[in-house]
């Protein structure tokens, strides 16, 4: 609800503290007695950007940094631009100082950024001028509680849009000057120990696609057989290398019958969104087509359980699945083609064979398309080449594969968990900042409402 003021001339210091205050009726939640609700207007000066015309060319090009939302994905320390300015531009622009908090007001409302340089910024970013201890406003900016008032405020258009006077009116729970300070040193601390295991975490995950190419590799060289074929009696040489269009039956892809494409239905119809991270995700997007159209124009491209398939266009490429049993047949779009294995080669190794980077490695660099999309086309789908070996070793290579892959990939969901977690534990160490809760409040130290008096003294 918007605050009714008189135009603050008018107003007697106990009016202004008054206004100043958040009546007990409407604070959010409680606080420590020696600090006070109030608003993001009494603790900052909100400055909303600019864009300088980009009819003046010379007004770009130089050093001064101007900042755009995409550049507060830095968080806690925005040293760098997208884009900069000259000194001409920097004259035409709102400065906003070093150690203020840039906040984005339109589409991505809620991300904030701590500019540690001068800068200015463009017109969807609300920049807050702290009056106290800068980062105990950053961090307060960083909550879920103030991002979810800012969206709160938000007006309803196409693009959700906060603007300054309603940015000002956000409540602030403000402490005692020294509190602040204790809080931010808490924070930081907490976070370092935070920031230090998401690293690791985020190691861990970066390497998993590292790791599983490397397995893939050595699983169709043979070395994760090695063994097998010494207590088998079996070499290298009984591998060979093969065209998929030898060992498998006519490989094609779908076809596209828009006006038969429905919600519900017979035969479930596939589209690229539908293979999600190597499987088929069906059930979140589904479409259906009559079953009459399945077996009459689209008879050619009729899935079974068990047949592997490939998109083949893009980006991205390499997605690849098989074909479950949850129905008894699919049919499938033309920017999918599908391998149907003869008995020669098993449809798990055939899976692992296109999972592996190294098997689309040179069609994918040979491939052309439109700017933004890259494809293969069916004649190079047949003409891949795989190493085939027996399919009693085919068989101990699945084996292999189906645990080592799976111990990576439970790995790599442990790291996604803690990175969850760490998160989730950020979230609630600045909640838990914010409600005086970190244990580092003074309650015989001044009331913030005198560092209210005091601003309102100094004529701020």
């Amino acid at each position: 609800m918007a605050r009714g003021k008189k135009k603050e001339a008018a107003l007697s210091p106990a009016e202004r503290l008054q206004a100043a205050l958040v009546p007990e009726s409407e604070q959010p939640y409680k606080v420590p007695e020696n600090w006070c609700w109030t608003y993001l207007s009494y603790v900052s000066n909100v400055v909303t950007g600019g864009t300088p015309s980009k009819k003046h060319p010379e007004y770009y090009g130089g050093t001064f940094p101007f900042f755009k939302p995409s550049d507060l994905d830095f968080g806690r320390q925005v040293l760098e631009a997208s884009e900069y300015l000259t000194d001409e531009g920097r004259r035409v622009s709102r400065v906003i100082p070093k150690y203020s908090t840039a906040v984005c007001c339109i589409g991505s409302i809620g991300k904030c950024g701590f500019l540690e340089v001068e800068g200015t910024t463009n017109q969807q970013i609300n920049s807050a001028i702290p009056k106290f201890n800068p980062l105990f406003l950053y961090y307060y900016c960083n909550t879920h509680y103030f991002c979810e008032e800012l969206w709160s405020k938000a007006a309803a258009t196409t693009i959700s849009i906060v603007n300054k006077s309603k940015m000002e009116d956000c409540k602030f729970p403000l402490a005692p000057l020294p509190e602040q300070q204790r809080i931010v040193d808490r924070i930081e601390n907490l976070f370092a120990k935070l920031d230090e295991a998401k690293q690791k975490a985020q190691d861990a995950l970066d390497s998993f696609e590292t790791r599983k190419a490397a397995i893939l590799h050595k699983a169709f060289t043979g070395e994760l057989t090695a063994q097998w074929r010494k207590e088998h009696g079996v070499g290298m040489e009984s591998w060979k290398k093969t065209a998929l269009k030898d060992v498998c039956d006519k490989i094609v892809c779908g076809k596209t019958p828009t006006d038969f494409i429905q919600p519900t239905g017979e035969i479930p119809y596939l589209k690229v969104y539908n293979i999600v991270d190597n499987k088929i995700d069906f059930e979140s997007m589904p479409q259906f087509i009559p079953k009459e159209i399945h077996e009459g124009k689209l008879k050619s491209s009729i899935l079974k359980p068990c047949d592997v398939i490939m998109n083949i266009v893009g980006p991205p490429l390499r997605k690849i699945a098989i074909i479950p049993d949850n129905y008894p047949e699919w049919n499938m779009n033309q920017a999918i083609v599908r391998f149907r294995p003869y008995d020669s080669l098993q449809y798990r190794f055939l899976y692992y064979a296109l999972v592996n980077p190294e098997t689309l490695d040179d069609v994918i660099a040979a491939t052309k398309g439109v700017v933004g999309q890259a494809n293969i086309s069916v004649t190079q789908s047949r003409e891949l080449v795989i190493p085939l070996p027996s399919t009693e070793e085919q068989t101990e290579i699945v084996r292999i594969l189906d645990d080592l892959l799976a111990k990576e990939q439970q790995a790599k969901e442990a790291a996604e968990k803690v990175l969850e977690q760490i998160d989730l534990t950020r979230k609630a160490i600045l909640a838990r900042a914010f409600r005086g809760e970190l244990g580092t409040n003074d309650p015989s130290e001044e009331s913030a409402v005198e560092l209210l008096k005091k601003s309102f003294e100094r004529g701020e």
